[in-house]
């Protein structure tokens, strides 16, 4: 596993143990991404889940470069000054969306800061051409905050994505600390504003536990998730993906998983991941069909 957790981290359960597939399709899709000069955040972010989805024909597409304007301190992509914007990536992105005969295909982003809209006018282009080349194809996008720039979360959204995704990530009292640059309120905002402005669009949201957290902080982040509008919610244990990351505090055990799964239930989620392994685009399709079924 490519995760290193560090003198200061516990021991690897053996729940948490498991190999890495490679049949299928994993080395077809690796190679048609090296080929339409694609990323993938299930290879920028080191995701265990790479080797299922890879070998399964399915990937998570990372658009507008693998360098990141924040350095939030749990993840694995680069943080440095980004490159241009590549005009020509929605038309590779979608020629690789009909290659792999997607139903459903995720594409998340890098927080581009540096640029006047954070990005939106180029989510809406690969909506487009994913669209065009693919119609029956769902396009879920998992977006950055904007900075809190609510006029490019329409943007975003008045392209009508088939389902909209922006992470919490972890509690509010864990922000200072694993997401410098960030503010719950601001992510919160993001969701509500969503769902205000199109509400028949499902929303979805996720968080990593492992930081610190405590059961009663992860229910009422679900409880102001709700508020916000949020149909979808997805659970998994937070890794360490290199020495210079925040090490993990505590390997959550799987009853744990459960246990919040059912309360999310109980807050009326239309869709619940919530287990160990669970990413926020893992499953994705199928979690978009229990929402709009």
């Amino acid at each position: 596993m490519a995760y290193e957790h560090g003198s200061s981290a516990k021991r690897m359960p053996e729940w948490m143990k498991r190999p890495i597939a490679r049949e299928g399709s994993y080395d077809s899709v690796k190679d048609l991404m090296e080929r339409l000069k694609l990323h993938t955040v299930c290879q920028s972010a080191k995701c265990p889940n790479q080797g299922e989805c890879f070998a399964s024909g399915t990937a998570t597409f990372l658009i507008m470069g693998d360098a990141c304007t924040r350095g939030c301190r749990f993840c694995a992509v680069d943080t440095r000054v980004p490159a241009p914007l590549d005009p020509e990536e929605p038309a590779r992105l979608a020629e690789a969306v009909l290659a792999l005969r997607l139903k459903h295909v995720v594409v998340t982003t890098v927080t581009r800061d540096d640029l006047a809209d954070g990005g939106a006018a180029h989510f809406v282009a690969v909506i487009e051409a994913v669209r065009d080349a693919s119609p029956g194809t769902r396009v879920e996008v998992l977006t950055s905050d904007f900075g809190g720039h609510l006029e490019d979360v329409d943007t975003v959204a008045d392209a009508l994505p088939d389902v909209f995704n922006h992470n919490v990530e972890t509690v509010p009292r864990l922000y200072n600390e694993v997401r410098p640059g960030a503010e719950y309120p601001r992510s919160l905002a993001v969701l509500a504003r969503v769902k205000e402005r199109h509400p028949g669009m499902p929303t979805k949201s996720g968080l990593m536990l492992g930081l610190g957290e405590t059961h009663d902080e992860v229910v009422a982040v679900m409880r102001d998730l709700r508020e916000a509008g949020c149909d979808m919610i997805t659970l998994g244990q937070y890794l360490r993906p290199s020495s210079k990351h925040l090490p993990v505090t505590e390997f959550v055990e799987p009853a744990e998983f459960d246990s919040l799964a059912a309360e999310a239930d109980a807050l009326g989620f239309s869709a619940v991941a919530s287990a160990p392994f669970v990413r926020s685009s893992y499953h994705a399709g199928e979690m978009a069909e229990d929402t709009t079924a």
